[in-house]
């Protein structure tokens, strides 16, 4: 430990430290923790709000959560538009800059008094708390303390993209120690600002998802919302964590409606891109990384003879599309364990699995792995397509008897085309008349052994082939919320919507209802 580490970590013992220090020398810590554009462009924002702000009544009061220097940013932002359309906003933060690095009580607290600085333009018009003031030591209830843990497990997970958990790993236990802290200060926070609604991104992970179980167990109407692939969308869930994709709702109210040509044409346009390796409408990444090259010079490529092939389509590893998601197996991995090893013994069958293209940018253990557990001397019937390697995944559908999935969307755009699919987790498409959702692994192989046996006569019919492109409608195109700012490139989104002109108009015609729903008004699908 250096000298100067071992003298934060003295004078982060001493209450006032940290506030004498900065006193004397107001700047920006020499952390990771950076609010500077939102230094340069608040005071503007607030002028832009203020004639808003003053024309009428509150219509909620709401609590806006984050954590993580990057949230509270555009919590701050949020919260001005939310101000300016009649709400009383309190902004409730703790201001660390990463999820996995400890860090000392000196910096920690120089920090806090750094975000008070950079926030307090807001003063008159948004109310702002630290969560390291609302600390509470009174005992957790039951089930706080098991909430605490799970986020602990799945803030792992998610830090080094990775399924099990040691709880004895110093991540664990900084993890167990942050979000305890921070359930005691969550629930210490609600209950003395007594809100409405409980606004929180994400919900799931870091001290996000803390506060989300902590609103939820008070009673508080919460909203969660995070952003997908496009520009200018949000998802939001009501009394959910959003990352969990619900669409119930969504799916009651519209899946019986057929499409109108014009929606049909806008999905066949919204699949061909992705297909084709080219961008769509507001996309900010390619879902392929090559254009197809053609079924069967894919067939060759890959060894692939006429026995019937089994597609199965992984997620990355600690994704947190698949945290919490589990149906009858413990994990993806041991899903993904159990059937190579299941498929090892079907030599009559050609396996082959698609690795996510996304893994080629984590840092964690790779699919790979758990396929050589499974077989460590992989039969030649069963393939592995690598993150790297330039395949088309939808050239895959088009040789596919059977798909598998846990809950990449890969297996509903498989069942769009016809092919039988098995949804083995928690995906959103479940359970819509269009894939197999089994609940147990006695069900699982159960339909394995049926759709294998004669896998011609399990295809799709057109009703549920129609049922499948409807869905498919109904989650690209209505289950996102039109909004101006993304979380990556806000201050870029920033500049061709700022918040004046959010609060115009034009702004309130094209965001209104999006804002709405933030602020808890019922979605009405």
């Amino acid at each position: 430990m250096g000298t100067g580490v071992r003298l934060k970590s003295i004078l982060g013992q001493i209450p006032a430290a940290a506030g004498v220090y900065d006193a004397f020398r107001p700047r920006r810590p020499r952390t990771r923790y950076n609010l500077e554009h939102l230094a340069a462009r608040l005071a503007g924002a607030v002028e832009e709000t203020r004639p808003h702000a003053a024309r009428g009544n509150s219509r909620a009061r709401l609590v806006l959560f984050a954590a993580l220097h990057y949230w509270i940013e555009q919590a701050a932002i949020i919260g001005l538009v939310l101000r300016g359309m009649g709400h009383d906003v309190t902004i409730a933060y703790l201001p660390y800059s990463s999820l996995d690095k400890r860090i000392n009580a000196f910096d920690l607290r120089r920090q806090d008094l750094y975000t008070r600085r950079v926030l307090a333009p807001l003063g008159g018009l948004v109310n702002v708390v630290s969560l390291l003031d609302a600390r509470s030591g009174d005992p957790l209830p039951v089930e706080l303390t098991a909430a605490v843990e799970t986020a602990a497990r799945f803030d792992v997970m998610y830090a080094l993209q990775i399924e099990e958990v040691d709880p004895d790993s110093p991540l664990f236990n900084l993890r167990m120690e942050r979000n305890t802290a921070a359930m005691r200060a969550a629930v210490a926070c609600i209950r003395a600002q007594k809100p409405d609604v409980a606004l929180v991104p994400n919900g799931l992970v870091t001290e996000l998802g803390v506060f989300y179980q902590a609103a939820r167990f008070l009673g508080m109407p919460t909203v969660t919302y995070e952003f997908n692939d496009q520009r200018e969308q949000v998802w939001i869930a009501h009394d959910g964590i959003v990352m969990q994709q619900c669409t119930d709702d969504l799916w009651r109210a519209r899946g019986s409606r057929p499409l109108t040509e014009e929606q049909r044409e806008k999905i066949r346009a919204f699949e061909e891109a992705r297909q084709g390796a080219r961008i769509y409408g507001k996309g900010t990444r390619l879902w392929q990384d090559s254009p197809s090259e053609g079924s069967e010079h894919l067939r060759s490529k890959l060894g692939l003879d006429a026995r019937p092939v089994v597609l199965l389509a992984t997620n990355v590893l600690g994704d947190s599309l698949t945290l919490g998601r589990n149906v009858f197996a413990s994990s993806m991995a041991e899903w993904i364990e159990r059937t190579v090893k299941y498929f090892a013994g079907r030599p009559d069958t050609q396996l082959v699995i698609r690795i996510h293209p996304g893994e080629r940018l984590i840092k964690g253990p790779s699919i790979m792995q758990e396929i050589e557990r499974a077989a460590p001397d992989k039969p030649g019937h069963i393939h592995v397509v690598g993150p790297k390697e330039k395949t088309n995944t939808y050239d895959l559908m088009r040789l596919a008897s059977l798909g598998l999935a846990y809950t990449t969307t890969v297996g509903m755009e498989m069942a769009m085309r016809g092919i039988p699919v098995i949804a083995a987790g928690q995906t959103h498409y479940r359970d819509r008349g269009f894939v197999f959702s089994p609940r147990s692994w006695e069900e699982y192989f159960g339909t394995l052994e049926d759709v294998l046996r004669d896998p011609s006569a399990h295809r799709l019919t057109i009703e549920q082939v129609q049922a499948a492109w409807n869905y498919g409608y109904r989650f690209f195109f209505e289950f996102p919320f039109d909004f101006p700012w993304r979380l990556m490139h806000f201050w870029k989104d920033m500049d061709e919507w700022p918040v004046g002109r959010v609060l115009s108009e034009e702004g309130r015609a094209a965001f209104g209802r999006t804002f709405d729903h933030l602020a808890g008004e019922r979605i009405v699908w």
